[in-house]
């Protein structure tokens, strides 16, 4: 069974994509930025876009019983390495006793010229969790 969940991102319909997927147990989500109603949130704050963008993810799991307990992936773009530290002090304060898998890369450029970070975030339901 494959459920997919649409946040109503600017995105999602111009592109054809979905916020996240549900395939079985696993719950998969886009990309997610700290764009809000449209409008970059945050602008020059990496924390803020992390925890903004970290926020659209969990709350994509969430529509199907998911809490940040099941995440077992997450991956993070930054425009410039040198906010690793931000970047990171946000992951730690939402995963930091989960302590899923992760991945951080830096890349020339996100959607918006305000973007400074992209996140993804894999989960696994357990079985007590109907999707």
């Amino acid at each position: 069974m494959t459920r997919r969940i649409s946040s109503d991102g600017p995105w999602e319909d111009a592109i054809g994509y979905s916020r996240a997927v549900v395939v079985d147990r696993w719950v998969l989500t886009a990309g997610c930025t700290s764009t809000v109603d449209g409008e970059v949130a945050h602008t020059d704050d990496a924390h803020g876009q992390a925890l903004e963008a970290f926020g659209m993810a969990l709350r994509a799991l969430a529509e199907v019983g998911a809490e940040v307990e099941h995440v077992v992936r997450t991956r993070m773009y930054v425009t410039d390495m040198a906010l690793q530290d931000e970047v990171g002090r946000a992951h730690r304060e939402l995963f930091g006793e989960v302590r899923p898998v992760t991945t951080m890369v830096g890349v020339n450029q996100l959607a918006h010229r305000d973007h400074l970070v992209e996140v993804e975030v894999e989960a696994y339901l357990p079985e007590e969790v109907r999707p």
